[in-house]
């Protein structure tokens, strides 16, 4: 059953039978006046922008009276009053409040026909809950509007809300959306809520809706200043970390750049150094002694018709006396030039005042040299294998060089020399042995011990060949180097000093150096065919005889005749002697004094 929407004069929606409907709303108020408000609508036509309404339903038992001449059967609805319900839901949806009654279709009397007596309306069909539209919002007691105008401090937020269909499939176009907002392309509602009284507040103006929070258009609260503040301060705190771990980090891969780098550049780079020592060192060091020997300590320069050498030498005394090896200044002959240069600077013309190629000594003589700073003189009898020992010298001419080492043996029997073949030129030396480095440049030098005394002279060296050297080669030193004990230095020194000539011990037999056993064994003869043993010498005065073996002298073995020379030589002239010999078998020990021959 169809029915009719209406408003009476409270504004409320009401609904019944088409019947019902009209009665209501004549008692409401008078019947309208009989001008029409535009030209009568035709029988069964709508009224303008209205659907045409259904047939009315006859019930059975019910006759449907016929409608009043130039009447319609719903009234046009009253003007509303402000502050009403009915004013309240006009405000909400005015699409609703104001659709005005729809006409009922009138009659035309016309001269054939009687006018028939008005009919009573059909009773409006009843409506359900689900079919009467709604408001979006419950009713507001207080008459405050759920959204309409601004607010005093913003606009209220937007709300979508869905377009009203109208009543029986009426079309949606140019009908009015909720809120008072009209819809593209329609007009706005012919009914408008009256102005408020004088002095009465706006609606509007009764309404706060950010009174208890505001909201944002996401629907969440809006923060609070103090909550934005702590809010700010954790995001500072979180980026000064940030920042730090990042400044952190970089700076320490700046810093891992630059050490590999060595800095900025490359350059910059400054070291850690010790602060300034005190240059005094203790006496028995290294430093020590070297700092004292130096200033006695030259280095000789040769130059003559038989070639050019350098060596080394050490002062012995004041008057300008010289100590150094003999094959150092053997260059020179008679007629060479021969340079000194002291370790402070200084160089004096040298001369040369005797040498022995016997001993491998000689001394030469400086002369107008002031500040000479003669070195003190040891005793080699007292030095012990394992003594620190230091040499002093000029390597192949780099002066004034300091090497240090120990005694490595003591009175090991070496020859040096022996370039002219007849063996007037073979030195014998009852050596020191010393690791300390001996080059070529040395030779003539001091070997010195802790108390920066003299003990030896170097002299020779073992090359790598296997051959010992007076270091007139160029052989490097590999460890083995020797020196001419300082008490056999100074006697050959002070005798070349005194009388020019250098005195050698002898025992006056003559040496076979074919013989390979162990020991030295006396020749039949000598090298010019005379006699073995010298008539009246020290060997026939004690009763060596050709043929005899020397296998020890003092007690030490001798395995060579070389050895024999060296151990003679190592003593002074008139010293006694105990031999052991053997002869046919037979070992005997002899007795001699030592006698004396005149060096080159």
């Amino acid at each position: 059953m169809d029915e009719v929407v209406g408003t009476g004069p409270s504004g409320d929606v009401g609904t019944g039978p088409r019947g019902e409907a009209a009665p209501r709303a004549a008692e409401a108020q008078p019947p309208a006046p009989d001008t029409p408000a535009g030209p009568p609508a035709s029988p069964g036509a709508p009224a303008a922008g209205l659907s045409a309404p259904p047939a009315p339903e006859t019930r059975p038992g019910h006759a449907s009276p016929p409608p009043a001449p130039n009447t319609t059967l719903a009234p046009a609805a009253p003007p509303v009053a402000p502050g009403s319900h009915a004013a309240s839901l006009a405000d909400s949806h005015p699409a609703q409040a104001a659709t005005p009654a729809v006409p009922a279709p009138t009659a035309t009397p016309t001269q054939d026909t009687a006018p028939a007596p008005a009919a009573p309306p059909a009773p409006a069909t009843p409506t359900t809950p689900a079919d009467r539209p709604k408001p979006l919002h419950e009713p507001d007691p207080y008459g405050t509007p759920p959204y309409g105008e601004p607010g005093p401090w913003a606009p209220a937020p937007p709300v979508q809300h869905p377009v009203t269909t109208p009543a029986h499939g009426t079309p949606a176009y140019g009908a009015t959306p909720a809120h008072g907002t009209p819809a593209y392309g329609t007009a706005p509602a012919a009914a408008s809520p009256q102005a408020p009284a004088p002095g009465a507040p706006a609606l509007w103006q009764r309404y706060d809706p950010w009174s208890v929070a505001p909201l944002q258009q996401t629907g969440a609260a809006v923060e609070t200043r103090e909550l934005r503040r702590k809010r700010g301060r954790r995001a500072l705190v979180a980026g000064a970390v940030f920042i730090a771990l990042v400044a952190g980090g970089i700076g320490g891969a700046v810093g891992a750049y630059l050490e590999r780098e060595g800095g900025i550049g490359g350059g910059g780079v400054e070291l850690p150094q010790a602060g300034v020592e005190s240059h005094t060192r203790p006496k028995d060091s290294v430093a020590g002694i070297a700092a004292s020997a130096l200033p006695g300590v030259v280095t000789l320069h040769v130059r003559g018709d038989d070639g050019a050498g350098t060596g080394t030498g050490f002062v012995l005394d004041g008057k300008g006396h010289i100590l150094t090896n003999n094959h150092v200044v053997e260059p020179a002959g008679t007629g060479g030039e021969i340079s000194v240069s002291f370790s402070g600077g200084e160089t004096a013309r040298a001369k040369v005042i005797g040498r022995d190629s016997g001993y491998d000594l000689a001394v030469v003589k400086v002369t107008r040299v002031r500040g000479l700073k003669p070195l003190p003189l040891g005793n080699s009898e007292n030095v012990q294998v394992g003594d620190p020992v230091v040499a002093i010298g000029a390597p192949f001419d780099l002066a004034n060089t300091v090497t240090s080492g120990i005694i490595s043996a003591k009175e090991r029997p070496i020859t040096a020399g022996g370039e002219k073949g007849d063996g007037s030129d073979v030195s014998y030396v009852n050596a020191l042995q010393t690791d300390a480095p001996i080059n070529p440049g040395n030779s003539g030098g001091p070997l010195v011990d802790s108390k920066a005394r003299v003990i030896g002279i170097n002299s020779a060296i073992r090359s790598a060949d296997g051959g010992s050297e007076s270091e007139g080669g160029q052989a490097g030193s590999i460890g083995l180097g020797f020196a001419i004990p300082i008490n056999q230095g100074k006697r050959v020194a002070e005798e070349l000093i005194n009388t020019g000539r250098a005195t050698h011990p002898v025992i006056g037999v003559t040496i076979d150096k074919r013989f390979t056993g162990d020991g030295a064994r006396i020749a039949s003869k000598s090298q010019n065919g005379g006699p073995a043993v010298t008539r009246g010498g020290p060997g026939a005065k004690a009763g060596l005889r050709p043929g005899d073996v020397i296998t020890e002298v003092d007690g030490r073995p001798v395995h060579s005749g070389d050895e024999l020379i060296v151990k003679v030589r190592a003593h002074r002239p008139g010293d006694r002697l105990e031999l052991t010999v053997e002869r046919g078998g037979d070992e005997r020990t002899v007795t001699l004094v030592l006698g004396s021959a005149s060096g080159d």
